[in-house]
């Protein structure tokens, strides 16, 4: 499986497979379940391997560990998918 700070990568790197409407899933503990995001609102900060930005939808920002993320959608195709934690 490619970790997802390598699909990440992949996607603004590269031109031609970064094309399409990206939709990142995580796990959030306090919802108890998947909450997906739109990807042009995830800002991932040069040199943190740990985690990654998310900003909800009132504007605040979450840092989210890239172990809680557990899906990334490609124009509505899932293109990676890890096991969320179990409940």
């Amino acid at each position: 499986m490619t970790p997802i700070h390598e699909l990440l990568s992949r996607i603004r790197w590269d031109p031609a497979f970064g094309r399409g409407d990206f939709v990142l899933g995580y796990w959030d503990r306090i919802a108890d379940e998947v909450v997906r995001v739109p990807l042009s609102d995830v800002r991932v900060e040069p040199g943190n391997h740990f985690a990654l930005d998310i900003l909800d939808v009132d504007g605040c920002c979450h840092s989210v560990p890239y172990h809680r993320v557990v899906e990334v959608w490609r124009d509505g195709v899932p293109i990676w998918r890890r096991p969320a934690p179990p409940r």
